[in-house]
Order: C-alpha cells, then sequence, then structure tokens
C-alpha cells in the first residue's frame, strides 16, 4: 500500500459567488461540481479542478457564511500549491495577478523551484509552483474553456505546507504510517525557524509532497475562518485499498471515521497528533458520474442519498449562477 500524492484540499468562504468569480475567472480553473457539504446540507461546496477533475487537481471550498476572520497559528495547513507548466507560465501569472490586483510576492525561489506566493480576497495562503522540472506525478489538462491560456494554466494541486511546534509525532504519522519519507529541506522564510522538511510519496514530484515547517514563535494554534484550510486528502488507488487503510489506522489505535461514502469518491478521515485534519480518499469514480463532461458545475449535483431533499435543500441555499452559454 502507497499512496499516490496529494488527493484534494479543503478550505473554507465566507462568499460562494465571490469565490466562484476568483477561481474560474481569475484563476481560470473549472468548476466541476457544484454541490453541498454532506455534513451540512444548507451550504454549499464547491470543487474547483482541471478540466474533469482529475484527483489531484482539485481544490474546493466549503461556503460558511458567517466564518470569522482566521488567526494564524500552528496546528495548521498552512499553505496550499498550484501547479503550473512552465517558469515562463510564472511571467504570465506574475503579469496577471498584477492586472486583478491579487496580493502577490512576485516570482521567487522555493528550494529549487520557481513561485509565487499570493493571497486570494479572503486571505487563502496560495503558492503558484512551476513543473519545469517535475518527474513525478503529471498534472491534468486546462480546460478547453479557461480563461487562461492551455499551456499557462493550473494543472494540480502541489506540496501543501503544515505548521506545527513540534514535528516529531507529525513526522512518524507521515513516514511510518502513510508512507512519505524526508526527501529534502529548504530555508525557512521566517528569520530565526527551522529549515522546512519535505515528505515525499508514491511517484514523488510536485504532486506528492508535504512540507512540514516548525514554528516556535507563533503564540497558539490556528482559529480557523474565512480564507483557512480545512483538510488536506491523500491519494489511495481505490476502495479495497481503503479499507485495508482503515485497519491499519485501526490497528494503531488512531480514532477515524470510519469509510465514509462521498458518491464520488470513497474517504476516512483521522487526525495527527497535532490535530491536523487528514483524509484518505479513492481516485474513483469521479465527478462524471453524475453529470455529462461538457456540463460539469452547472446545476446542483445531489449524491443520490440526498436526492429526495433536493427541494428543502435548494429552498436553503442562496442561488449561485454557474451556467454558462452553449
Amino acid at each position: 500500500m502507497e499512496l499516490k500524492g496529494i488527493h484534494h484540499v479543503s478550505a473554507l468562504t465566507a462568499n460562494a459567488a465571490n469565490n466562484y468569480h476568483f477561481y474560474t475567472h481569475v484563476l481560470g480553473m473549472r468548476l466541476v461540481k457544484k454541490t453541498i457539504n454532506q455534513d451540512d446540507p444548507s451550504v454549499y461546496h464547491l470543487f474547483y479542478a482541471d478540466e474533469i477533475g482529475n484527483p489531484g487537481t482539485d481544490l474546493t471550498f466549503f461556503e460558511i457564511p458567517r466564518a470569522g476572520t482566521t488567526y494564524h497559528g500552528i496546528s495548521s495547513i498552512s499553505g496550499t500549491s498550484l501547479r503550473v507548466p512552465t517558469d515562463d507560465a510564472l511571467t504570465y501569472w506574475e503579469k496577471r495577478l498584477n492586472e486583478y490586483n491579487v496580493d502577490h510576492d512576485g516570482i521567487t525561489k522555493q528550494g529549487e523551484r520557481n513561485v509565487i506566493h499570493f493571497r486570494d480576497p479572503e486571505n487563502q495562503r496560495l503558492t503558484l509552483i512551476s513543473d519545469e522540472t517535475n518527474s513525478g506525478v503529471k498534472g491534468g489538462k486546462v480546460w478547453d474553456d479557461s480563461t487562461v491560456p492551455g499551456d499557462k494554466g493550473i494543472i494540480g494541486l502541489g506540496p501543501v505546507k503544515l505548521t506545527v511546534r513540534d514535528p516529531e509525532p507529525t513526522i512518524k504519522v507521515l513516514t511510518d504510517l502513510l508512507t512519505f519519507s524526508q526527501t529534502g529541506s529548504y530555508p525557512s522564510p521566517v528569520n530565526g525557524q527551522a529549515d522546512i522538511r519535505v515528505f515525499t510519496t508514491g511517484e514523488g514530484g510536485t504532486g506528492a509532497e508535504i512540507h512540514l515547517e516548525v514554528r516556535d514563535d507563533l503564540p497558539e494554534r490556528e482559529r480557523p475562518g474565512r480564507g483557512s484550510v480545512h483538510h488536506v486528502a491523500f491519494r489511495v488507488d481505490n476502495e479495497v485499498e481503503l479499507a485495508k487503510w482503515k485497519d491499519r489506522i485501526q490497528a494503531e489505535r488512531i480514532p477515524n471515521s470510519g469509510l465514509v461514502d462521498r458518491f464520488y469518491f470513497k474517504s476516512l478521515y483521522f487526525r495527527e497528533p497535532n490535530g491536523i485534519l487528514f483524509e484518505l480518499a479513492t481516485d474513483g469514480p469521479g465527478f462524471t458520474t453524475d453529470e455529462e463532461i461538457e456540463h460539469l458545475g452547472e446545476s446542483l449535483a445531489l449524491p443520490p442519498f440526498f436526492e429526495d431533499r433536493r427541494e428543502e435543500i435548494e429552498a436553503r441555499l442562496n442561488p449561485l449562477d454557474t451556467s454558462r452559454p452553449h
């Protein structure tokens, strides 16, 4: 059993309409699924990805309309990377972010890779990372109708950064339980802090890394709000393998959710010792299960086990027009 890389990252937004505009119009990602938070059907769960939502390309958002400010701290998922094909693409993105008045730090280095750190309108901490030298997990394909050219667009999720005070318990879970191994490090951008360690699984590369940051200068755990990350999910090949992971996690006496049917994939959730929520998710069946490829994300998609409540659910949701002319 070996995890294949990052499956998706799920974050919080206070405004689904503004979120939809930024991630589709400004960043050029495709909304591949407009559905509900299955744990709270009164709010949206939006999935942005490549052309069909291939595993490893999904950045998702739960809408929490009254979400407050995020107060950054330890025990958090403190950074999400989005892969672009080349270094040249970053030059395009630097101009585009300026054009749309997006807060960013310009093109810089993260280890040996070129990156642009930037923030969305809710201060979501994001990084565009170049796949110029990537030889690991392949990226996805930019949607043909994206607002961004195909050779410049976002092709998937890159490294996810975790921030903790005591790294050893997290490292133990990553390496002894979850098949990651340390493959490198790079200097922290924060003066006086230890190098950020890089952990890799599966084929490796930008789509299969966790970056572990140690901070002893942050006074307390992060207080999540709009623009914070809820959890990171790792790729499992299929449901049979996921059941084996459940047995493995239970054998370690780690509290977990058991197998959960999310319809588009099967999942298992647990918290590592520093309190960060991890999910293991299967690669399939995928987002084309209930919608045609050309119409992904245009209407409210409900898993079959919610369909009998459609009228009630739609009445409680704020209207969100994601239809496109054809």
